[in-house]
């Protein structure tokens, strides 16, 4: 939902949209404020400033310092000035961009404690909420968000604001898009433009920037062993040994993680990269890929590259393979490769270090008579980095598509599995550990079954839902009665469109009587809540607090042994040993001045077992109070890979497999998620499931698979030449000794005991029988999740 529309529109070419590259009006400028943060920006006389509340109910601190340190609200038309109490917390906090902003203000010589702002959105302030106000006179203008640490049992995160600057002078026409500022002191900066290309030498160790500065511009890209030139030998990236080693000789789109040369040495590894869709990594554009489009003479990179590298005596190339930036293909299922505009959007980067001491060349390629660079050729941006620099690895991870770019993050429990494991991979905006080192997946997989495992979950996502019609927006959003839910209880539910499509499932929390909690696997569930509340007018704020909560999971039959011993609980809440299933409770570390927390009865892998939930301040003393206790009883950590058996294993589905938003809950296996006929209020895609349910097309099952070989997701189910269904999940049960799936088969071969073959190959050549059955496949009657072990 863009509470921004006023300001910004959609972008246009002919008719086609493109949502993910709004078009700010003519000298406009949005700058993000994240909540409990602050933002330092040049403002001009005249200039027009708009801040908006982005989720509701988050105050804002502006002021405006004049050129010799002065402020006052008078600075900002406004006639009442206030002290900027919680600006002055939040500098005092250990976060980058608090340490930007007091080093920003410091070298100005502008004291923050004498200082006069304006508070803005105090009361109740609905989300979108805006504010304008105009500058007086030149200055630097400070912003904060500010907000305390949200307690385990709150409702209250600081969340983001968004700030537009109008400029007064702003020149008609085209809006000028410059590249971001830099990651840090950079030892080259050089603009390529359109048609040209660039070649530098890099240090080992160093880092290189290709930006991206407009969008949708494609950067070849090409490194030579510097060495290897030392000796009149040529080594640069080869496109067959680096597929092969990254285990994807096939092309297909993205980067790997480290590219090679013929002889499989690596010359660079990616660090960041904020775009996420790239090329197959092929040949730069060549003089006959014009000229056989009746454009003979057209500039194109190859040759670029060429002319760029004569001074390092490298033998000119027809066509050059290169790293392909920012090119947008595709793969169909013959291989055949087709491309359409890129996915870039002004100021994607990408961030790579030299492994060894290179010569480098980078285009910006000149291609206006297709896609490959939206149809109008831009320029790229080069930066180099010295090598003691400290960038983290990141891929960049958006909301939605309009939404600001973020960082891969850590997760507050990331260095206590970081202790135990150096395989994490990316999940939903985070790093996640896939396997532990020492134990493997196979090991933490029985440490659940038969002992106990601890995994890390901090990337669901939490939304606190709060106000006077916070029930009537969960009921009607949500297919289960929340009228029936009671403080202290959890719910699984479904979140439905209209037309029965899944956009989500998760729990529900009642906090209080007008108090929720959201827990889903994406931001689109949380965002679909605060678009039902502003459309329909609901008094209820909608408040991001994934990044106040962090989480972990403690599973398996010991799980119960070792929680009671570190988790202290008052008189009006229930024990450990006290809580039943779907219930919470709201607790402390060790006693009653321990750090607080939040204890679910919940879990993804068919055990007994727990969800903690803690502000990241006290993520690292609540893992190792646990880890003290249970590592004498067989407590392990435990990994997504593992993970993954054990749902699929007790038919826990998983968003992307089992469902989408082509998926109804029925067909996903969560049927009991939708009370038809005892809800009594009507919800979103009510009418929808109800046709649904009466007209069965599809329906998951288990299957039972012969042989040991693991089918892949996507799979399709035949009988005979039909086919009948598809794979959604499937894996070799430790436990059962056999390989099981779930599958979306058509209604008319979901009965039990069905016989059908999987195909491989493609599909024909290659089959694997098998045999519907109903599922879970493992502890059907959950008697483990209920604490009954045999």
């Amino acid at each position: 939902m863009n509470f921004s529309a006023g300001i910004e529109t959609e972008s246009k070419l002919g008719k086609v949209l493109f949502p993910g590259l709004p078009v700010l009006p003519d000298g406009t400028e949005r700058y993000s404020i994240p909540g409990g943060g602050s933002l330092v920006v040049n403002i001009f006389q005249h200039d027009t400033i708009i801040l908006i509340d982005l989720e509701g109910l988050q105050p804002a601190e502006i002021i405006l310092f004049d050129s010799q340190g002065h402020s006052s609200a008078g600075f900002l038309g406004a006639t009442r000035g206030s002290k900027p109490k919680g600006f002055l917390s939040i500098l005092q906090k250990n976060q980058i961009d608090a340490y930007q902003t007091l080093s920003t203000l410091k070298k100005l010589g502008f004291d923050l404690e004498q200082a006069e702002g304006v508070s803005l959105f105090q009361e109740k302030s609905p989300a979108g909420n805006s504010a304008e106000l105009v500058a007086e006179r030149d200055g630097v203008l400070a912003i904060a968000a500010p907000g305390e640490p949200m307690l385990a049992d709150g409702t209250n995160p600081p969340s983001d604001l968004v700030l537009y600057v109008q400029r007064e002078s702003a020149s008609p026409g085209k809006p000028q898009v410059s590249a971001p500022p830099p990651l840090a002191d950079a030892i080259i900066d050089k603009n390529v433009l359109p048609g040209s290309a660039f070649s530098y030498t890099v240090r080992k160790g160093q880092y290189i920037q290709i930006i991206d500065v407009k969008g949708r511009e494609c950067s070849d890209f090409q490194a030579f062993d510097a060495r290897a030139l030392d000796s009149c030998i040529e080594r640069e990236i080869d496109v067959t040994n680096t597929r092969s080693l990254m285990g994807s000789l096939y092309p297909t789109p993205g980067l790997f993680s480290k590219y090679f040369t013929v002889d499989q040495e690596p010359l660079v590894e990616i660090v960041q990269d904020t775009c996420g869709r790239h090329d197959t990594f092929g040949v730069a554009c060549t003089a006959r890929y014009y000229e056989d489009l009746g454009y003979p003479g057209h500039l194109n990179c190859s040759d670029n590259i060429n002319e760029s590298l004569v001074d390092y005596g490298i033998r000119p190339r027809k066509g050059w393979p290169a790293i392909n930036f920012f090119f947008n293909t595709m793969i169909d299922n013959t291989n055949t490769i087709s491309m359409d505009d890129p996915w870039s959007r002004p100021g994607d980067f990408v961030l790579l270090r030299a492994i060894t001491d290179l010569i480098c060349v980078s285009t910006a390629c000149p291609c206006d008579i297709d896609p490959a660079n939206g149809w109008e050729p831009t320029d790229i941006q080069v930066r180099l980095y010295k090598e003691n620099e400290n960038f983290e690895r990141s891929i960049g991870w958006r909301k939605t598509p309009e939404a600001e770019v973020e960082n891969t993050k850590k997760t507050a429990f990331h260095e206590c599995f970081a202790q135990y494991t150096r395989d994490f991979s990316e999940y939903n905006g985070y790093w996640l550990p896939n396997q532990m080192t020492n134990h493997g997946t196979i090991t933490e997989y029985w440490a659940c079954r038969e002992k106990a495992a601890i995994m890390d979950l901090s990337p669901l996502r939490k939304y606190e839902i709060t106000g006077p019609d916070s029930e009537d927006l969960l009921q009607l959003c949500l297919t289960r009665n929340i009228k029936k839910l009671g403080a202290g209880q959890v719910v699984y539910s479904a979140m439905c469109y209209e037309h029965g499509g899944m956009i989500d499932d998760g729990t529900v929390f009642r906090l209080g009587e007008n108090n929720f909690r959201w827990i889903g696997g994406n931001d689109d569930g949380g965002l679909w809540l605060r678009k039902q509340a502003h459309d329909r007018k609901l008094s209820a704020w909608v408040k991001t607090s994934t990044n106040q909560l962090c989480n972990i999971a403690l599973q398996g039959r010991l799980s119960r042994t070792i929680l009671g011993q570190v988790i202290w609980t008052s008189p009006t809440q229930p024990t450990i040993e006290e809580l039943r299933w779907f219930r919470y409770t709201i607790a402390r570390l060790g006693d009653f001045n321990g750090p607080a927390c939040v204890v679910s009865r919940t879990g993804y892998s068919g055990e007994l077992g727990y969800e903690i939930f803690c502000h990241p301040k006290d993520a690292t003393t609540i893992f190792d109070a646990i880890y003290n206790i249970g590592g004498p009883l067989g407590l392990i950590p435990l990994g997504l890979t593992a993970l993954d058996i054990l749902r699929i294993e007790a038919g826990l589905i998983f968003a992307g497999s089992e469902f989408s938003d082509q998926t109804d809950p029925f067909e996903a296996g969560i049927g009991f998620t939708v009370p038809l006929s005892s809800k009594p209020d009507d919800f979103i895609g009510r009418a929808a499931l109800l046709n649904r349910f009466e007209n069965p097309k599809r329906k998951l099952v288990g299957l039972n698979i012969e042989g040991n070989q693991v089918p892949n997701n996507g799979d399709p189910v035949y009988d005979n030449k039909a086919q009948i269904g598809e794979i959604t999940s499937a894996t070799r049960s430790p436990i059962l000794g056999k390989v099981i799936a779930l599958c979306l088969i058509d209604i008319n071969y979901a009965e039990f005991g069905t016989d059908v073959e999987i195909g491989l190959l493609d599909g024909k050549q290659k089959r694997l029988r098998a045999t519907t059955c109903k599922f879970p496949h493992f502890d059907p009657e959950k008697n483990r999740v209920n604490g009954k072990y045999s």
